[in-house]
């Protein structure tokens, strides 16, 4: 399991489980769960609870088990359970074997189910789910009972016997609890308990028809597993009662339900259901499209399981849900890559240059530091010829002010080489488009610097058309264009809002050759360009392509100067 690198920064979950300590409420045991259903890939809300209730297990000493939620198997895939896994191992945790499912309970669910029953406080209704909405009432109309409510413990035994049976189809009857048709808490309304699903089950097959619900089916888990303190998101607070109810009717072992306010960050949704809708309708390639916010995504976009943790950490625990800027989520990876990402040039919209007085056939090798932050990283030699390539917008025939880069008549340093001027410009006789630049160096700047003493104020980075390597680069923005793309006062469906331009790909790239043989999933920063990744799964030997992780802008970390100042 992740050891914590310092003490993190107390929260009120926290002063709970410290408070519980001290007066010895659970013999001084913490234990923790993570409980998602396998109906999604996990996004980046639930690395916040992952990190949560993983990272307060090991702070005490103690663990958290990794329980799948698999009551509803007319959803539920292998793809994703294996999925999940593989999430909370790549963050950095390990439930070591303690990998439960909620269908390991399904018979002593049934058991407590029936226990209700022949206790009064469960009962078998006819209702349709359209009717059951209707009886149920709203927050301002009290629910009324249904027909089916007072059927006698015998009968209500009968049927739920019969319905487990497979006697009736799907949608005909439920099992729902007696508690309160007119409590101001409309999840104490006799909510459903068991439903009836003609649906192969991904562990137990066909041996059941019938399957809880999630309110039913997890309070009983807890305390299946002894778990102390059942953390969840702010959703469930109005569920609390129900949860205590169940436990208290049962005499079960009763853990303690604590809600904290679940991530919401800007520019994307945080709904498994929404997200699949991206996915079934094509708008991205899949789960893990690195568009997507899900923990795949990031990790197949470059993100680094530590800039997740920080990222998770500093947004720290609530009671009130508010919306997290994905700018920090931007600053976190930013902060890491930076310190361990070794450098490379890398030009993504190539334009010829020639430079006329270098001689004809000579290579030299220069010498580039790997990454400034880190001296241990050492150097590498990088060719430099005759002919290079510079990025398009690096160049520009009539520039405008405060335009410091490559212009007719004007020198340039190149990272790490010479001094540049532009002597000729060539365009393409049909379209106009300048297609080569034709320039004299100065041999007296090696290394970038001038030894009379004359300045320049750009810098481009630059390859060796001989010796550069061909690659794809993709470039990705925010998956939508509005901060809040579910607000409803915009009155439109959350999709409209999608980024027309959250994907480029450039095929043309060119990058330096010291990258020939890097290892698939290797992270670098291109000089001037941002933090790139090397694509695990579309990359191979002789094909090189890259997904850009995060540009090199901070806009966070202009906001905290901002307001430091």
């Amino acid at each position: 399991m992740f050891a914590k690198e310092s003490t993190p920064p107390s929260n009120f979950i926290r002063t709970i489980i410290e408070e519980d300590i001290k007066t010895n409420k659970y013999n001084g045991r913490v234990v923790t769960r993570f409980p998602p259903e396998p109906n999604g890939y996990l996004h980046i809300g639930h690395a916040k609870s992952i990190c949560l209730n993983f990272g307060l297990a090991a702070e005490y000493g103690s663990h958290c088990n990794l329980r799948f939620d698999d009551t509803n198997p007319s959803k539920e895939e292998i793809e994703y359970i294996e999925s999940i896994k593989s999430d909370v191992r790549w963050l950095g945790f390990d439930w070591e074997d303690r990998l439960y499912y909620a269908s390991d309970y399904f018979e002593k669910l049934y058991e407590c189910a029936v226990q209700l029953i022949k206790k009064g406080k469960a009962y078998v209704d006819d209702l349709s789910a359209e009717e059951i909405r209707e009886y149920r009432g709203t927050l301002t109309q009290p629910g009324k009972d249904s027909p089916y409510r007072g059927r006698s413990v015998e009968e209500n035994f009968d049927l739920f016997q019969r319905m487990r049976a497979g006697e009736f189809k799907d949608g005909s009857r439920v099992l729902r609890a007696k508690i309160d048709m007119v409590s101001a808490n409309l999840n104490m309304r006799d909510p459903v308990m068991y439903r009836i699903l003609q649906a192969t089950h991904h562990r137990t097959g066909d041996k059941w028809c019938i399957y809880p619900m999630y309110d039913f089916a997890h309070c009983i888990s807890d305390s299946i597993e002894k778990i102390t303190h059942s953390i969840c998101t702010l959703e469930f607070e109005d569920h609390r009662p129900l949860y205590d109810w169940f436990l208290n009717e049962l005499n079960l072992y009763h853990p303690q339900q604590i809600e904290f306010a679940r991530l919401n960050l800007s520019y994307t949704v945080m709904s498994k259901r929404k997200l699949l809708e991206l996915v079934k309708e094509g708008h991205v390639s899949g789960w893990d499209d690195p568009r997507m916010p899900t923990i795949s995504g990031f990790r197949r976009r470059g993100y680094t399981p530590e800039s997740i943790r920080n990222f998770c950490e500093r947004i720290g625990v609530a009671k009130r849900d508010s919306i997290v800027d994905v700018a920090l989520l931007e600053h976190c990876i930013r902060e890491d890559l930076n310190k361990r990402a070794p450098r490379a040039m890398a030009v993504l919209r190539p334009l010829k240059v020639v430079i006329d007085n270098y001689p004809e056939n000579q290579v030299e090798e220069l010498e580039a530091i790997n990454n400034p932050e880190d001296p241990n990283m050492g150097s590498r030699k990088i060719p430099f010829s005759r002919v290079l390539y510079i990025e398009e917008e690096d160049f520009c025939e009539a520039p405008p002010k405060k335009f410091f880069r490559l212009a007719p008549g004007r020198e340039v340093r190149l990272r790490y080489g010479y001094y540049i001027k532009c002597e000729k410009v060539v365009k393409d006789e049909k379209t106009g488009q300048v297609v080569e630049l034709h320039c004299s160096y100065d041999p007296r700047t090696k290394g970038g610097w001038s030894p009379d003493g004359r300045k320049v104020k750009g810098t481009l980075h630059w390859v060796s058309a001989d010796h550069s390597l061909d690659a794809q680069v993709r470039l990705y923005e925010r998956l939508f264009v509005t901060a809040n793309p579910l607000d409803e006062k915009q009155g439109l469906d959350f999709k409209s809002y999608l980024n027309p331009n959250a994907l480029q790909t450039l095929t043309s790239c060119k990058v330096e050759p010291s990258l020939k043989n890097i290892a698939l999933g290797s992270r670098y920063q291109f000089e001037r360009l941002g933090y790139f990744y090397v694509d695990p799964i579309d990359s191979s030997e002789g094909k090189l392509v890259f997904n850009r992780t995060v540009t090199l802008r901070d806009s966070w970390a202009k906001i905290v100067r901002k307001s430091e100042n």
